[in-house]
């Protein structure tokens, strides 16, 4: 009993120490990544005044924006469409894309909205801010995407000043609000006013696009899509359609892709296959793969999809344009460590190193890393001028240096990029006058407090309270216990096919890549959140000893191993080439599964 307590003890005095540490004002900080959190918050708000009819007779604005809804994730994404003229005409608020039913009735409402007179983009970029404010999501990368086709065309009674002031002022509060505002203007006329779409983007820290056509919406809404989220759009290749099969190759760079975008422009509809990197033909649509076209586009997104060439093959009407880009979404975040010296004079050398995580891990990818580049951007925040030094790539983390020319205030920020995306860390400021650094706190959500206002524990409390911060401590220790095991990874792979009862038909052969997956997860997220299979959603998986998995089976289906039903409701360990079978109670379909190393 007394080596037990003594055990406890052991345990608590470093949960002591680290509750010192963290009440301390002497903590280091630590640069984060800039929007490491891949989740949208978008309004598309589209100028609907008649003058589009000319600028877009074919709506292909309307299906611009489809394609935007399409490429945002299977989940979690937050969409609101607002149609204005001097008025908002129809509106739809901020709807969390839980389903494919939800992005179709987003497209739904898009294609029911009418044009009417008049313009007055104030209205639709106040209405855009007010949605976001009311529903916006914490953690979540506000944006608005703003276009419009000319100038104001005001009724009467309002005048150009008090349109101005108005949107003045809800720019003002998108800035306020972190809101970056993307604005596209359809210059059909010539008579667009470029300047005040430009200020509008720049303002909020958006970007600005002008095109003379409707045809290009596709494309620069893509090209929005991947700037907010730090990812660029691949080209693939462009051909002219022969009315049979061409092929293009789908290159899955790493296993840290959590969706591909493929989308395929062509003024008239196309058939497509895909092979995927063992030669296996996939169904379309199908688990992992989800499929949606419209008049101008179609859209094939991969979810988690095995790292290797992929082959789409694309039969389009003879002579007929096809473009086709492609665009990941990573899960990944660049972390800049803490600078080694606490204060930094003219002639100081200072030492920056920075490195790629995945699921809060640093990143293990050699050939990721191998293809990734990294610059410091050092700033002189009175002059304005910016130097760029190019860091070394060790394979694990990327280094450099740079040395502090004057006593004056510079900011520090690091950006890596590869073909398909690229991330930067967020700016640390080196004031070599008085010789301080300062980090932004990882936390820049509304309401956040920053460092500058926290006060500094009070160490006489340490002390008097040490009966409280054990109680404190042990609650940390179980509470850290829970979190190591959440936390836990996992190693390996499924195989999984899918089986029709009836037919004796199976699926090719899907392969599943657990490693980004913590501490648990579902049968149904390996599904792709099907609806069709939602009733596997309570058989769980959780990492066991020695590179096995636990499965725990909650739900109404049977569980079959080596061709026997087992009992599953407490746990069963699986291990290495174990094969399963899973039984639909809802569907006439059993799921078969082998495990893999």
């Amino acid at each position: 009993m007394v080596k037990k307590k003594i055990r406890i003890i052991s345990r608590l005095l470093p949960l002591l120490l680290l509750l010192c540490l963290l009440f301390s004002p002497f903590q280091v900080g630590r640069a984060y990544a800039a929007d490491t959190d891949q989740k949208l918050d978008a309004v598309l708000a589209v100028d609907v005044s008649t003058s589009m009819n000319d600028s877009d007779r074919n709506k292909v604005a309307n299906e611009a924006m489809k394609m935007f809804i399409d490429m945002t994730s299977v989940q979690g994404d937050k969409i609101g469409v607002i149609a204005y003229t001097d008025q908002i005409v129809r509106e739809k608020a901020l709807l969390k894309i839980q389903s494919p039913e939800d992005k179709e009735d987003l497209k739904t409402f898009i294609d029911q909205l009418d044009r009417g007179p008049y313009t007055d983009i104030a209205v639709g970029v106040r209405e855009a801010v007010k949605v976001l404010e009311s529903g916006r999501e914490s953690g979540h990368h506000p944006m608005i995407v703003l276009l419009a086709d000319g100038n104001n065309s005001l009724n009467t009674g309002r005048t150009q000043d008090q349109s101005n002031q108005e949107l003045a002022a809800a720019v003002k509060k998108a800035q306020a609000a972190g809101i970056r505002i993307y604005t596209i203007g359809l210059n059909a006329d010539g008579k667009l006013n470029k300047a005040a779409l430009g200020k509008i983007a720049t303002d909020t820290g958006g970007k600005s696009f002008v095109t003379d056509t409707a045809d290009t919406l596709p494309q620069i809404l893509s090209e929005i899509f991947a700037s907010h989220l730090k990812l660029k759009v691949v080209p693939l290749q462009s051909f002219t359609a022969n009315g049979a099969f061409q092929e293009v190759t789908i290159p899955i760079p790493n296993a840290n892709v959590l969706e591909a975008n493929i989308s395929i422009m062509s003024l008239k509809p196309v058939e497509i296959q895909l092979i995927d990197p063992n030669g296996q033909q996939q169904t379309i649509p199908s688990a992992g793969v989800l499929y949606s076209k419209s008049t101008s586009y179609s859209l094939v997104k991969l979810t988690k999809p095995t790292e290797g060439d992929w082959k789409l093959k694309v039969k389009g009407a003879n002579r007929d344009q096809i473009d086709i880009n492609l665009i990941f979404n990573y899960d990944l975040e660049f972390v800049m460590d803490p600078l080694a010296g606490g204060a930094y004079k003219a002639g100081d050398t200072i030492n920056v190193k920075a490195h790629l995580e995945s699921g809060g891990q640093p990143l293990g990818d050699a050939e990721l890393m191998k293809t990734s580049k990294s610059t410091l951007f050092v700033t002189d925040l009175a002059t304005k001028k910016t130097e760029e030094i190019v860091l070394k790539n060790t394979g694990s983390d990327f280094t450099g240096e740079w040395k502090v020319p004057e006593a004056k205030q510079y900011e520090l920020k690091v950006r890596v990029e590869n073909a398909s995306f690229y991330r930067e860390t967020e700016p640390v400021t080196v004031d070599a006058a008085s010789g301080t650094v300062s980090t932004p706190a990882p936390n820049t959500s509304p309401g956040a407090v920053p460092d500058s206002e926290k006060k500094p524990f009070p160490w006489t409390y340490v002390f008097i309270g040490l009966v409280v911060l054990i109680l404190a401590a042990t609650a940390c220790y179980l509470i850290m216990s829970r979190v190591r095991k959440a936390n836990r990874g996992f190693i390996g792979q499924f195989i999984m096919e899918i089986r029709d009862k009836n037919t004796g038909e199976r699926s090719n052969p899907q392969y599943r890549k657990l490693n980004a997956f913590k501490g648990k997860f579902k049968l149904h997220q390996l599904m792709q959140l099907v609806p069709e299979y939602a009733e596997t959603e309570r058989i769980v998986f959780v990492p066991g000893k020695g590179d096995t998995l636990i499965l725990f089976n909650r739900s109404e289906c049977s569980i079959e191993k080596a061709g026997r039903a087992v009992d599953a409701t407490s746990g069963l360990v699986i291990k290495k080439h174990d094969r399963l079978t899973i039984v639909l109670n809802n569907t006439e379909k059993s799921i078969q599964l082998e495990y893999i190393l």
